[in-house]
């Protein structure tokens, strides 16, 4: 997710033209050849292949050219452009939501294509300009579905998971544009009833009448208080013990299928790939006469880039390729040679080039581009189809570089010589073409939200109009904080790093109520760049330090393995090293300590809670796990097969897992806590928080749970963000007294 031109059907009529089955080097629809047969031991609640999408047509939803209700500070991402880079669809929050947009790159004019209030993730514009494909989040929640806009916003339609229950997400497009890679994935079995227990929609989950006006008061939100946990007014449903030996480990189903669909829907669905046990699938490229696709597939840290034949599904080349940005690579022009952003038998990833034959086998592979202890983050190729576009993480901050190849002769001394491009923001979130001689560039900073940047020729780069001014990030009167590094030793030896920010008007050695804030993943980076939720938290006073334990990318690959397994424990103490060394090296002050994190920085915060009671005075976990087997039994099902290798295995491995699991020692539990969880969380059940709680409640421990409607595992919609950052700092605010 370039385009050159390739061998295409001369056609009179762009609305009525032959399909993908009608060109030479493209798989039948009617006929999808036969797949591999799978190695493994087959299940009996796993298909062969999730249906075939179908298409489902909806009504315009293209809205006024401004939002009805703008923000002033919005932030605009995920850029794609159209054939000659004059245009850009990208996802933009001014009305509060993440929305489809589209406009020229240098002027301020924008139309709204999808004016629904699913949260759009993902964008693509065809090449040949005739679609625009994008993934919305259904109700907020983790499931997502494939649409296709054209770019004056009529003719929308669900290309795949129109179903109840099932997700689908973008690959790649042909490079004519006559057909869309889509990835969909097989519902699940039903979650397990003591985690999505039916509540009656005007009661809270005890069952308990709430107050007309409770949405006015809270916003799309459930503040959970002592009636949740203590009223007795309804019997608790019956549970059933996840953390028995005989509990069911993981929920059924969890096949991916890829396919090719014709946006158009001319020809069927041709079925491209098939995993069963899956964790991941992606269609990232295809050659330019389809003959070839690029698949990318694997849990977390096993992460594979798979070239397969279209006529016959053969695989005929595999190379380990890094976490991360899924766009792991292209091929060049003549399929040749495969350009992939890997680490195989590295510590940091680079940019490989793999030549191939013309069946595709691999023939030679080698490094092209590489840097000492700094991670190539992402790849994108240029129009021509022949300029690498780089992005290094140099210590949490993005450097971009171009590079000219050749692949006639993939060796690292036949590539050109690197041309930098300075940047005017620390990080760089995406990278796509946008005609000859132009790229589109997502980018954020510590100063600023995110914004979208175009450059013409790799040598200036120029703020689009509509992206927001850097002054605008905050209101005035109190700018951005940037932050400072740390640098620390475990007390293991392995060296830590973090970015420390210091609340304003403080005296430089005045100690401060500090928040040791954790980030997700655990493979996530922390990275320089303005977060809302800690200007929220600076202007109350409270400093934050937010630091990379072991399990963090940008750090080299033995960093992020060094959590795996009984590793996990060590990521544990590092918290706790983290946290002395924010007192040691920094002003905080040691009686007034905070830990705060979201997702696998949420399980970070139960664990640190209950594995260390006496060093924080508070935690707020966010969308955590608080019980691995629970989490492993009310996961998505490709999730669970994702999450095996960094956490255990939910049968192999239950005494770790039950070892590992805050809910294992909440008897430690000292201090007050506040949990945050998207409704719709379907990553991370909302039942993790509520469980917590519910034990911290038991046993005399304050708690509480903010359950935030029409969000999943992302909070996405401005109220609730704004709603969950005041609710956080209140909280914290009261128990630090900054």
């Amino acid at each position: 997710m370039t385009d050159e031109p390739g061998t295409r059907a001369v056609r009179t009529d762009t609305d009525a033209r032959p399909s993908a089955a009608a060109r030479p080097g493209t798989p039948d629809p009617a006929a999808p050849a036969p797949q591999p047969p799978d190695p493994r031991p087959p299940d009996a609640h796993e298909p062969a292949a999730a249906a075939a999408p179908v298409p489902v047509p909806l009504p315009d939803a293209a809205g006024p050219r401004d939002a009805v209700t703008r923000l002033h500070a919005h932030g605009c991402w995920y850029p794609s452009a159209n054939a000659d880079g004059t245009e850009a669809a990208f996802i933009c929050d001014r009305g509060g939501v993440p929305q489809l947009w589209a406009g020229p790159v240098d002027a301020a004019e924008v139309r709204l294509l999808d004016s629904s209030p699913d949260p759009v993730k993902e964008v693509s514009w065809s090449p040949d300009g005739r679609w625009i494909a994008y993934t919305t989040a259904p109700g907020g929640g983790e499931h997502t579905r494939v649409l296709c806009v054209r770019p004056d916003g009529t003719g929308r339609h669900i290309l795949a998971g129109a179903d109840p229950g099932s997700t689908a997400y973008l690959g790649c497009w042909t490079h004519d544009g006559s057909a869309l890679a889509v990835t969909v994935a097989s519902p699940p079995g039903p979650a397990h009833p003591e985690l999505t227990a039916p509540v009656a929609p005007d009661s809270d989950p005890a069952g308990v009448p709430l107050a007309p006006d409770w949405a006015d008061r809270h916003g799309h939100a459930m503040f959970l208080g002592g009636a949740r946990y203590d009223t007795g007014r309804r019997p608790a449903p019956p549970l059933v013990d996840l953390r028995a030996a005989q509990a069911p480990a993981v929920r059924s189903g969890g096949g991916l299928s890829a396919y090719l669909v014709d946006p158009d829907g001319l020809a069927s669905p041709a079925l491209l790939a098939t995993e069963t046990h899956a964790a991941t699938l992606r269609v990232c490229d295809l050659s330019r006469d389809g003959t070839l696709a690029l698949l990318r597939r694997g849990p977390r840290g096993r992460r594979e880039a798979v070239v397969r034949r279209t006529a016959d599904s053969a695989t005929t080349c595999t190379v380990p390729v890094a976490d991360g940005d899924p766009w792991i690579g292209r091929f060049s022009p003549d399929g040749l040679t495969l350009w992939l952003r890997s680490n195989a038998d590295r510590e940091f990833a680079a940019l490989f080039a793999v030549a191939l034959d013309a069946d595709g086998e691999p023939r030679e592979r080698a490094v092209v581009a590489e840097r000492e202890a700094q991670e190539l983050e992402l790849l994108a190729m240029a129009h021509d189809g022949r300029t690498a576009v780089l992005v290094w993480n140099a210590q949490g901050a993005g450097e971009l570089e171009l590079v000219e190849t050749f692949p006639a002769r993939p060796t690292p001394d036949n590539a050109g010589p690197a041309r930098p491009v300075r940047l005017p923001h620390e990080v760089v979130t995406r990278v796509a073409a946008a005609g000859p001689g132009r790229m589109l560039l997502a980018l954020s900073g510590s100063r600023r939200r995110p914004g979208v940047w175009w450059a013409h020729e790799g040598v200036s780069l120029l703020r689009t109009p509509w992206s927001s001014l850097d002054e605008d990030a905050v209101p005035p009167g109190r700018p951005p904080v940037s932050p400072v590094p740390l640098r620390l030793t475990a007390r293991d030896g392995l060296p830590l790093s973090g970015w420390y920010y210091r609340a304003p008007g403080r005296a430089p050695a005045e100690p401060a109520p500090c928040v040791i804030h954790l980030h997700g993943g655990p493979e996530e980076q922390e990275r320089p760049v303005f977060n809302p939720l800690y200007h929220e938290l600076l202007g109350r006073g409270l400093d934050i330090f937010a630091p990379d334990v072991r399990g963090s990318s940008g750090h080299g690959r033995s960093f992020v393995d060094a959590d795996l397994g009984t590793g996990r424990f060590a990521a544990l103490d590092d918290v706790a090293d983290c946290t002395a060394h924010a007192v040691t090296a920094g002003p905080a002050d040691p009686t007034r300590l905070a830990v705060m994190g979201r997702s696998y920085g949420g399980y970070l915060t139960f664990a640190s809670l209950v594995w260390h009671p006496d060093l924080f005075r508070t935690g707020v976990a966010v969308c955590g796990m608080s019980d691995l087997l629970t989490f492993f039994a009310g996961t998505e099902p490709w999730l669970a097969e994702s999450a095996s290798h960094k956490y255990g295995h939910p049968e192999h491995d239950r005494a770790l897992l039950r070892a590992l699991s805050p809910m294992n020692r909440v008897d430690a539990l000292r201090v007050p806590l506040l949990a945050v969880h998207g409704e719709h969380d379907t990553n991370v059940p909302p039942g993790e928080s509520e469980q917590f709680v519910r034990a911290a409640r038991d046993r005399g421990i304050p708690a509480e749970l903010l359950a935030l409607r029409d969000e999943g595992h992302d909070f996405l919609r401005a109220d609730n963000r704004r709603l969950f950052r005041r609710t956080a700092a209140d909280w914290l605010e009261r128990h630090l007294g900054g």
